[in-house]
């Protein structure tokens, strides 16, 4: 798209015109942000008034899309860079004077073709701020606009959750399956000494590729293929993938949304993604799939999905956060698709709903797919289901739940003989009867990650209390034992599995093994 001095005279006049995240945000104000996440733009037009300095000028551009005067955009660009290269390189588009709202007489305009917008985030190593490259928003305004098939989503509800519940673990390299715009991969890059990023769209490619030359990350290698074939040799400690998961019914009355859709049948191209992972995984290496999955009539989804694993020698942890019916599941994807008030909207409703019936597909699983290869001879499976609310980012309780994924099976001896803390993160919930004695209920709740909650009696509450890594378990089974007068041996047998769940789930952390 752009050589090296383009890409450099295009990223100082972003940031001399101050077109930062935190800026841009400030700039806009509440209201302004409300509007663009409803896709309206008129709030943020009110509040930029008539301003006509650089910020502004990039806000009208990229974000809301007006056209305007070529003249004007020249200013905003702070000078160096000249518009012609944003046009040959199809980042702008010209039209003549006159057209697309402009007036006779102010010269030719000109409007994105490719949406620059600010993007930053918070992890680990500290704050990080930079753009994405991306196709502009359709529909803002409510103009209903078709969606070219190889449209680029930019930064997305699906591709923050993605980000974020991936673990944050420092690794050797990483992949970006199906990058897009590029987003994940400006995550990876903060913690992996290498990263790939694979799209089988062209498009995509090149605009992850700009995304990374604007944010100086040419260590990040673009390579367009077809899912894990541009990495056929290759392992990685880590893979992350959004892949176009929608299971929409094939169609020659339409183009595929190569965004959204894979041409693949139901979920089969999120059960490629799994069952082909374990080539390209490195022992140890972990896959994440944020991930759509078919319920299928007679068929229970965790057996369907643990067949996906099956032999691979991998470990498998699936949560599923939503489950939509079928009704929902496609009024949802065809107003993504811009079809609602439309006359197609009816047509291409029932066929989804024969697909369905084809297919055996009575509701859709939505949520997190892991993947881990661990060589076992007997890999432990953990799916569940997980709708309740989270604390964001999910990505280290979840690098945690892996650490600690083999407890269940730890020997009596071996939890006894186990010292442990509790997590500082655990806060203590009564519920009872107003001025009763006692509560009727005692509850544990994490206040980050997964937000686990374990209702717990008098001695198991006494228990993980004095969990401070002095004592062993089982010394403080055999304490909570004499102080309740109980049987010392029963109670270990009663306390043991709890036990197991609580370092399972991450209420108790290891900290030495007897």
């Amino acid at each position: 798209m752009l050589n090296g001095q383009d890409i450099d005279a295009l990223r100082g006049a972003l940031t001399d015109a101050r077109y930062t995240l935190d800026a841009v945000l400030d700039r806009l104000g509440p209201a302004g942000r409300a509007g663009l996440a409803r896709n309206v733009t008129i709030p943020a037009l009110h509040v930029l008034g008539a301003a006509d300095d650089a910020q502004a000028l990039l806000i009208r551009l990229f974000p809301l899309q007006q056209a305007l005067p070529r003249r004007v955009v020249d200013a905003a660009t702070g000078g160096p860079l000249d518009v012609d290269v944003l046009l040959r390189a199809g980042i702008l588009r010209e039209n003549a004077p006159g057209a697309g709202g402009g007036e006779p007489g102010e010269g030719p305009l000109v409007k994105a073709a490719v949406d620059i917008r600010p993007y930053g985030f918070e992890d680990a190593a500290g704050q990080w701020s930079g753009w994405v490259a991306a196709d502009p928003v359709p529909g803002l305004d409510q103009l209903v606009t078709p969606t070219r098939p190889d449209y680029v989503l930019g930064v997305s509800p699906a591709s923050t959750s993605l980000a974020q519940l991936s673990v944050p673990d420092e690794v050797g390299s990483a992949l970006d399956l199906g990058t897009g715009c590029g987003v994940q991969s400006l995550h990876l890059s903060r913690h992996a000494g290498r990263v790939v990023a694979t799209d089988l769209n062209p498009r995509a490619c090149r605009l992850a590729g700009l995304t990374m030359a604007l944010n100086g990350l040419g260590r990040v290698e673009t390579r367009e293929g077809s899912l894990y074939e541009p990495v056929a040799a290759d392992r990685f400690d880590l893979i992350v993938t959004n892949p176009p998961y929608v299971m929409s019914p094939p169609s020659g009355d339409h183009e595929r949304l190569v965004y959204r859709e894979g041409a693949f049948t139901g979920d089969g191209l999120v059960e490629r993604i799994v069952r082909r992972a374990p080539d390209h995984l490195s022992r140890g290496g972990l896959l994440q799939v944020l991930a759509n999955w078919a319920d299928i009539r007679g068929t229970a989804w965790r057996d369907r999905l643990s067949q996906w694993a099956s032999g691979t020698g991998c470990d498998l942890w699936v949560i599923e956060r939503e489950h939509l019916d079928i009704y929902e599941y496609i009024e949802l994807w065809l107003t993504d698709a811009g079809l609602a008030g439309s006359r197609q909207w009816a047509p291409r409703y029932r066929e989804w709903l024969d697909y369905f019936e084809r297919l055996g597909v009575t509701g859709v699983g939505m949520g997190w797919i892991m993947l881990r290869n661990s060589g076992a001879a007997h890999p432990r499976l953990r799916l569940e289901e997980w709708p309740y609310e989270i604390g964001q980012p999910v990505g280290p309780a979840l690098s945690s739940g892996w650490r600690t994924f083999d407890a269940a099976a730890l020997g009596d001896d071996e939890l006894f003989a186990a010292h442990c803390t509790l997590d500082p993160d655990v806060v203590q919930e009564t519920m009872g009867t107003p001025g009763a004695a006692d509560p009727s209920h005692v509850v544990l709740r994490q206040g980050t990650g997964l937000r686990r909650a374990v209702e717990v009696g008098t001695a198991l509450g006494g228990v993980l209390g004095a969990c401070d890594g002095e004592l062993s378990l089982g010394r403080i089974i055999d304490a909570v034992a004499a102080l309740t007068g109980s049987d010392a041996a029963a109670l270990r047998a009663e306390l043991a599995p709890r036990l197991r769940e609580a370092i399972t789930d991450g209420f108790l952390a290891v900290t030495a093994r007897g």
